[in-house]
């Protein structure tokens, strides 16, 4: 009550703060959403291009990427395996740490929460504000490593120990420091992030939107943070230990001082599984918010939704050591992590399922946001499928750090959270920036996307089983994966497919921003609280009320109204029926 008191005095006031305090220095939680987007989405181009760059050497290797001779004039453009080792460990941290948590979390959490439980703002603004600005500096800290001598950090976005405790085995030392002073300080932007967001949450809502009327995506928002504040300490502590080992002279994880290499994989990977679900859970939200929505029936199974996201944190806390089951583990330890793998699917499964039961008989509109929620359904049944493999003790022995890998996380990682946040930015592109995207370019991006995206990544199970290592520089050298090449080479022209498929995106987002076609108040007919406010809301969003609440946000189809849907703050008096077109509440 006294948070909303304390803005609802400026809500008559006339809002001219600036141009550095309303586009730059922003308390505003829509301005820092639009912030965490763009920053993302820069950082996915660069993040896609590394990537480009790792499926060159592994189809064709050791011969000269078009246009790298600019940056690699010593070698005429041609990769060498030290750089090739900086290149995919570069990818892999830029695209988890600095495109889908950023987009996911950052973005959507921000832009969502507040407009959808029927919050004024962020329940500390200046803290979300620096909350952007410490992730924007960790991104430039990060990028800084690109132009030190020695070059970028070389030993995977894992950073096992002792290579990268030890400077001389992979050669790299300033680009490793700064790869773990970048996480250091992302860490401390993430968890300013996640106390805002459980405090919004929990004391912010607006009259009537109890726990059990909060959307889908708000849950997962919510079940995030709360992960995302337990287990960014993991890393920034592990990340702080690794910088001592190669800086003070001090040995967590430096055999030869009496450290201990598996103690970072176990912190590592404390924080790392239950991050998998940081990155995926946000998407699981969004999927459960727009299926509905283009199904127009209510979500199957509401509470069952809700419990099973709760049920997920909870598991990723102890299913971490699957990650490990070559490290030397005492098999009956191997067999517990086994049976908790097992078990998480379950609550897995169940979302599944729900989303099935939302589609099974619904009126379903294959509108762009759509695509790419059922998109991400496809995908994270396919990973989960693989994860279970992994799972299994024996098979995951011979299977460990091959493509099978690469395949799995890809499928969640990739295949899940990136085509959540394509969905995401579709669907709330109207209420974000006032104006629709093109459903025709939407289309050209997504289509291509799709096919190619699994004619990259499908592939690489069959490597994989084939026995192609992960981390590899040129697959020639060994005699068994020779008869394997043309997948590779299939995979990168596949790859290539798919980035140049992202350009329909860049040119859908940029055009539309300023040329798109003025969006209306609600153009997919929803019922959560945010498509009733402005497009795009003004500051404080309400104007001189806040809404009530008086249902939940899936009632789609109602026997109460003739529409097809029936919008959370609209008031129905009791034992009436409201014809359709009749004024909103």
């Amino acid at each position: 009550m006294s948070a909303h008191a304390a803005t609802a005095h400026t809500v008559h006031e006339h809002h001219d703060v600036g141009f550095v305090r309303t586009y730059v220095f922003s308390t505003d939680h829509k301005m820092i959403a639009r912030q965490f987007l763009f920053m993302g989405l820069f950082m996915m181009i660069l993040g896609g291009l590394l990537a480009l760059i790792v499926r060159w050497q592994l189809a064709w290797p050791e011969t000269a990427i078009p246009g790298m001779s600019v940056f690699l004039k010593e070698t005429g453009g041609i990769l060498e395996p030290s750089t090739y080792n900086m290149a995919f460990t570069m990818h892999a941290t830029i695209m988890i740490f600095f495109v889908i948590m950023p987009i996911l979390a950052g973005a959507f959490g921000n832009f969502c929460i507040p407009l959808m439980i029927g919050a004024r703002d962020m329940a500390f603004p200046f803290l979300n504000m620096l909350s952007f600005w410490t992730t924007f500096s960790a991104g430039i800290i990060m990028l800084s490593g690109f132009f030190v001598e020695g070059g970028h950090a070389a030993a995977g976005w894992t950073s096992y120990a002792p290579l990268s405790a030890v400077a001389q085995y992979t050669g790299v030392n300033w680009g490793q420091n700064l790869w773990c002073i970048s996480l250091f300080v992302m860490g401390i932007g993430s968890m300013m992030g996640s106390i805002n967001y459980i405090t919004t949450i929990v004391n912010m809502r607006a009259p009537g939107m109890h726990l059990f009327r909060m959307p889908l995506v708000v849950w997962s928002l919510f079940i995030t943070a709360i992960l995302l504040l337990l287990a960014l300490p993991v890393l920034t502590s592990a990340v702080a230990m690794l910088l001592f080992d190669r800086t003070l002279g001090t040995s967590w994880f430096a055999p030869s001082g009496g450290g201990e290499p598996l103690l970072w994989q176990h912190l590592f990977w404390y924080f790392g599984h239950p991050e998998v679900y940081i990155l995926i859970l946000p998407a699981m939200g969004i999927a459960s918010e727009i299926l509905p929505v283009f199904a127009r029936k209510p979500i199957f199974g509401y509470h069952a939704m809700a419990f099973s996201m709760i049920a997920i944190a909870f598991l990723s806390w102890i299913v971490y050591g699957h990650h490990m089951f070559v490290s030397g583990m005492s098999p009956a330890l191997g067999m517990a992590f086994t049976v908790t793998t097992m078990v998480i699917a379950v609550p897995s499964a169940i979302k599944t399922f729900n989303w099935l039961g939302t589609l099974w008989g619904g009126r379903i509109q294959f509108q762009v946001p759509m695509l790419n929620a059922l998109a991400f359904v496809w995908m994270f049944v396919i990973g989960g499928l693989s994860g279970i493999f992994m799972a299994s003790t024996p098979v995951d022995i011979y299977i460990q750090d091959t493509y099978f890998i690469v395949a799995h996380i890809h499928y969640v990682v990739f295949g899940g959270s990136i085509f959540g946040a394509f969905a995401a930015i579709y669907y709330w592109f109207p209420k974000m920036f006032g104006r629709m995207m093109n459903t025709t370019l939407g289309h050209l991006h997504f289509w291509p996307s799709f096919v190619f995206f699994n004619l990259t990544f499908f592939p690489q199970h069959f490597l994989g089983v084939g026995g192609m290592m992960r981390r590899i520089y040129n697959p020639t050298q060994y005699e068994f994966l020779v008869h394997l090449q043309w997948w590779n080479v299939f995979i990168t022209w596949s790859a290539f497919a798919l980035g140049v498929a992202q350009i329909f995106f860049a040119i859908n987002f940029f055009w539309s921003l300023f040329a798109g076609k003025k969006a209306p108040l609600n153009p997919w007919e929803a019922n959560t609280l945010e498509w009733i406010a402005l497009s795009p809301p003004p500051h404080l969003n309400w104007g001189d009320k806040i809404p009530t609440v008086y249902r939940g946000p899936y009632e789609y189809a109602s026997p109460e109204v003739e529409e097809d849907y029936l919008p959370q703050n609209r008031f129905l008096p009791t034992g009436t029926r409201t014809p359709a077109g009749a004024a909103r509440h």
